[in-house]
């Protein structure tokens, strides 16, 4: 009998205490994707840890993860619906956000600084690739976001081609390394795919997205093209850099190398003629090495990275003169934080953990994104996906593209140059003045339209 009292006195102790517990309700709201999961499980696994760190140290709290996984159609949406909940006070405890959105949320006073935090946490933030945090900093130079993966965009060609023109394996094998010393240009990747086309080993030289994206961007950066003034975080539009690209992609079109109607191909048409080895080069991301070595689209590809690399080739936008710089891109996604919320500095520890190289490797090898820290590159996991070992020094040419809510719109424009030049309805020098009448039309003074980068 009175054990039976004891037992239910402790019942009733427990009760009461679990009812005493306070609850941290912390509001998570990102994109939905069914490709990046873990960007909201990565938050729950670092969750479990901290409340069962709590109840070791017998604190009686629990951490609960709210989620809004939105479905609007793509990042700009949802962002500009995130600005909108933070301007009535309705705003998450942590969002995801692609990094070009930072900036405005950190004017706007919806992001904590995190200078101090990565501070103080370097067992996490001291082994990020210092790159990265390039992307993610206000017009302050203060860091306002965690990147939460990365990517690298890259040009690949197709080896197999070469050798069917007679090109040997020391020629090929050199290509990258003459990129990286700007020995091989933007103009000698032209030559050698018109070359490759002209012997009758491709239909297509050259293909690129068909739509508006940032994959073209990273030759924009090859010419010297900058889009942002770093002082006062405005956006640019320098014309003689601009000419030079929207050239280069001029004298593809009138050779031959890119098909004129490049931009009005669908996706399924360019994805398809790349991997039935119909087009030389193809240049998007690392991600599309998944379809790449799927069993779509209707040819068979190695799966190994060995066989996969004999027959295909990275490199990053090789130099537009001699010796100088190739350039690609990275788009981050990126952790920011609340810096009203009342748990914030809870949300701070909680983005620190799910940043760790265990949780970050479950979002990269998943969804084919990069590591953002070195230690990630060691880890079995990411190890044995060839295509991300791969990739992962590629980074060390990084640009991003402006942190700035308006270059969506900017990249809009100079898309529609991009596609007068390749289709004849514009020259190179033509599309630049279209372009900085547009803008200027657009963006009034937003945008800064300088003859040139020196001026």
């Amino acid at each position: 009998m009175f054990r039976t009292l004891a037992l239910a006195a402790t019942a009733v102790a427990l009760l009461s205490s679990a009812a005493n517990a306070e609850e941290i309700k912390l509001k998570l709201w990102t994109l939905a994707d069914r490709n990046g999961p873990a960007r909201i499980t990565n938050i729950e696994d670092a969750a479990a840890i901290l409340n069962s760190q709590y109840k070791a140290a017998g604190i009686d709290k629990t951490i609960v993860i709210e989620v809004n996984n939105s479905g609007q159609k793509g990042w700009d949406d949802y962002a500009l619906d995130t600005l909108k909940a933070f301007a009535v006070n309705q705003g998450p405890d942590i969002y995801l956000l692609p990094h070009e959105w930072i900036g405005q949320f950190a004017t706007d006073g919806y992001a904590k600084a995190l200078d101090e935090e990565i501070a103080a946490k370097p067992w996490v933030y001291g082994d990020v690739l210092p790159v990265l945090w390039n992307s993610v900093k206000g017009t302050d130079g203060k860091v306002y976001a965690i990147p939460q993966d990365a990517e690298i965009r890259m040009f690949f060609y197709n080896k197999d081609m070469l050798r069917k023109i007679g090109k040997d394996e020391a020629f090929i094998d050199a290509i990258p390394a003459k990129v990286e010393t700007g020995e091989f240009t933007l103009d000698d990747f032209t030559a050698l795919s018109k070359e490759v086309v002209e012997k009758g080993a491709a239909q297509y030289g050259m293909l690129h997205r068909p739509n508006v994206g940032i994959d073209y961007l990273m030759v924009f950066a090859s010419n010297g093209v900058k889009f942002t003034d770093e002082k006062t975080g405005k956006l640019l539009f320098p014309k003689k850099e601009m000419e030079a690209a929207l050239s280069w992609y001029e004298r593809n079109a009138k050779e031959g190398v890119t098909p004129v109607d490049n931009t009005a191909m669908s996706w399924e048409a360019i994805q398809t003629a790349f991997k039935q080895e119909k087009a030389f080069v193809f240049h998007q991301g690392v991600w599309a090495v998944a379809w790449q070595v799927g069993d779509k689209l209707g040819a068979t590809w190695p799966t190994d990275g060995k066989g996969y690399f004999n027959k295909i080739g990275w490199i990053p936008a090789p130099a537009a003169e001699k010796g100088g710089k190739p350039a690609n891109l990275s788009h981050p996604i990126a952790y920011a934080i609340n810096p009203k919320g009342t748990n914030a500095a809870i949300a701070a520890d909680l983005v620190a953990l799910a940043s760790l190289p265990y949780f970050n490797t479950k979002h990269a090898v998943s969804s084919y994104h990069t590591a953002i820290s070195n230690a990630q590159t060691a880890m079995p996991d990411y190890k044995a996906n060839w295509a991300l070992e791969a990739a992962s020094p590629m980074m060390v040419h990084a640009k991003f593209v402006p942190n700035h809510t308006k270059f969506g719109s900017y990249n809009k424009v100079l898309f529609s140059g991009l596609q007068a030049v390749e289709t004849g309805r514009m020259s190179a020098a033509q599309a630049v003045e279209f372009i900085a009448d547009e803008l200027e039309v657009q963006f009034g003074s937003e945008v800064e339209i300088r003859d040139a980068l020196a001026n």
